[in-house]
């Protein structure tokens, strides 16, 4: 079947997509774009920790217990969305991989866990070229930290944003009826 066809059938709706992957690597960029080509909604965790003051800081990294209190917030603002039908999609680094099970158990509907991923060289070059760049020290360590586990099914994220976009758009048409049991243990590596 084309791309083409895939794209035209309908979006299923009460779903949500978690996207994650290091620092630089272009979660939001493809977040955004995902939940615009689902008609669904987009939520930040990185908004959400800022927003709701959880960032504590535990051994150079946000800590596991503020990404984890996050979730709550995250399930809360996605309930409002996914009540109304369209679907969600959720981007942050994830550096925990109890947060993205906990996050996977909290969601009522079925949620697919996607991870960018890229060489390190692509996420430093893509960090320098922001406008508010966090620094080739944060690139790095974010990345050892994101990239400690595997989680979800792989992305390469080297592509063209429209490719990668056109791809998990896809995959979510195509599998929105797997059961719970298989997404969750995709999540678990």
């Amino acid at each position: 079947m084309s791309r083409d066809v895939v794209a035209r059938r309908p979006v299923p709706r009460a779903l949500a997509a978690v996207i994650r992957g290091p620092l630089g690597i272009g979660k939001t960029t493809v977040a955004q774009r995902l939940a615009a080509s689902l008609r669904g909604a987009w939520i930040s965790v990185d908004a959400i920790l800022e927003e709701h003051d959880l960032e504590q800081w535990e051994d150079g990294y946000i800590s596991e217990q503020s990404f984890l209190r996050s979730n709550a917030f995250v399930v809360g603002r996605a309930a409002g969305w996914l009540a109304k039908g369209p679907p969600v999609v959720v981007d942050g680094n994830f550096y925990w991989k109890s947060q993205v099970e906990d996050l996977v158990r909290r969601l009522p509907v079925p949620t697919f866990v996607f991870t960018l991923q890229a060489p390190l060289a692509v996420c430093l070059e893509r960090d320098a070229h922001r406008e508010r760049p966090f620094g080739e020290q944060s690139t790095r360590d974010v990345y050892r930290k994101v990239t400690s586990f595997e989680c979800g099914i792989p992305v390469d994220a080297t592509r063209p944003l429209r490719t990668i976009v056109a791809d998990l758009s896809a995959q979510l048409r195509a599998n929105a009826t797997t059961s719970r049991a298989v997404r969750a243990r995709r999540s678990r590596g």
